[in-house]
């Protein structure tokens, strides 16, 4: 009985995704719910289990297109055997090629040779992927974020398993790097922030460049900031804040918070919180334009913007108005730990109202950070730095940083985006307001 193996739900406003890899191919043995490929959305990698055992017959969605929900990705053969079956084919055709070859010897004796040549390469290619074992998801995510060949890597765990360390050791050696795939399946449209292939001249080839395809991710990221380039008006004000404060708090009891809690106290939870408060306030800040509505949200789901090797992930604090400082924290050191190793869930980056971003953490004194679509304000928190401020009548060096807000200001008017921005001055400068809510 065949089976189709169709692409999932995908989670909420993601409706297309784009195979990122397989990891069976036609005739191999296939387990109930084992993984058969791997999809990439603009939000996370995900796999696509198999829904009964079998053999795999055909793949119907190649790697690097695009599928929508339900689409058909490949057919199973329920109850098959498979990967033994898969040889068989080979080695009749091996069979049949000296049968034929006496005939056309008498003809002309040159034809014979060309076969052998064009029989061997499949066998070896097959081999290692029929017998190492499949590779751990933290292994293959650290594999394909440096767009290396398994099939190059030599395994040292049991059984041939590759391990991370025979990862890194490739990559070091620059032994297994896969070769680009050839572009192919049409471009994306240049509304989404860059022009198809197709659509480009002919590029020379130059052998101190490498070509890469676009992952997913990359492709959404750069769509989604073309359209707030292309649908907002967007603004940005700046302001700055003196850190002292928060930051002798923080070493008053860094030591008993981590202590007590099992996390390190950052500054992190100090804007989440005292955005919370200044949203309450300021309730543009927190909303959105849908159509020729405004839509006002009640509730504060703070986004927390995190670099993966894949690119900029955003997930979300929810109700974090209603969080506690080491709730916070713990909660965005696991978010960025899972986000590295492509773990995140599909509901925990849905639901923003408000973004956060740390250009800080990368040396950044000041940037425009671009709005996260369709919130209508992003805050940017930059590097902490020692500067020679006035502070009365007397000149001291404080450790100063730099606070930008983005904002929509079809919905956002310039009065309440500098007022926002004092506000959260205020309450980072002392913090204690932050805990009492004043």
């Amino acid at each position: 009985m065949t089976v189709e193996i169709k692409v999932p739900t995908l989670g909420e406003s993601v409706t297309e995704a784009t195979v990122a890899k397989w990891f069976k191919q036609p005739g191999d043995a296939v387990a109930q719910d084992e993984a058969v490929c791997e999809l990439e959305t603009d939000k996370v990698t995900i796999e696509v289990n198999a829904p009964a055992a079998g053999a795999l017959k055909e793949i119907v969605a190649a790697e690097g297109s695009d599928v929508g929900v339900g689409a058909v990705l490949a057919t199973l053969d329920e109850g098959a055997e498979g990967a033994a079956a898969a040889p068989e084919p080979a080695e009749e055709k091996k069979e049949e090629a000296p049968k034929e070859a006496p005939k056309e010897e008498a003809k002309a004796p040159s034809p014979p040779p060309p076969p052998p040549p064009a029989a061997p390469p499949p066998p070896p290619a097959a081999a290692p992927q029929a017998s190492r074992p499949p590779l751990s998801p933290a292994v293959r995510k650290l594999v394909d974020d440096n767009d290396l060949d398994p099939s190059l890597i030599k395994g040292t765990g049991p059984e041939g398993r590759i391990t991370k360390g025979d990862v890194m050791d490739a990559i070091s050696s620059g032994s297994a790097k896969r070769r680009a795939a050839p572009a192919g399946g049409g471009g994306a449209p240049s509304s989404q922030g860059f022009t198809p292939s197709s659509e480009l001249p002919p590029r020379p080839e130059d052998p101190r460049e490498e070509k890469v395809r676009m992952t997913k991710l990359r492709k959404v990221i750069a769509g989604r900031l073309k359209q707030a380039q292309n649908t907002a008006a967007m603004l940005t004000t700046w302001n700055e804040v003196d850190m002292g404060a928060a930051m002798e708090l923080r070493s008053t009891y860094k030591d008993q918070f981590e202590k007590k809690h099992g996390i390190r106290l950052g500054f992190m939870s100090f804007f989440v919180r005292a955005a919370c408060i200044a949203l309450k306030e300021w309730p543009a800040i927190n909303a959105e334009i849908y159509g020729e509505d405004l839509i006002y949200k009640n509730y504060y789901n703070i986004g927390v913007a995190v670099g993966t090797p894949q690119g900029l992930v955003v997930p979300v604090l929810k109700d974090a108005d209603q969080m506690r400082f080491a709730e916070i924290e713990g909660t965005i050191s696991d978010f960025g730990r899972r986000a590295r190793d492509g773990k995140l869930g599909m509901d925990e980056m849905m639901g923003g109202t408000f973004t956060i971003s740390n250009g800080g953490v990368f040396g950044s004194l000041n940037s425009m950070p671009i709005l996260n679509v369709p919130q209508s304000a992003i805050l940017g928190m930059h590097k902490i730095q020692k500067r020679p401020m006035a502070v009365g009548d007397k000149v001291e060096i404080r450790p100063m940083m730099y606070l930008a807000l983005s904002y929509d200001h079809r919905i956002v008017d310039g009065r309440e985006a500098v007022s926002f921005l004092v506000r959260m001055k205020d309450l980072l400068e002392d913090p204690q307001r932050i805990m009492l809510d004043v």
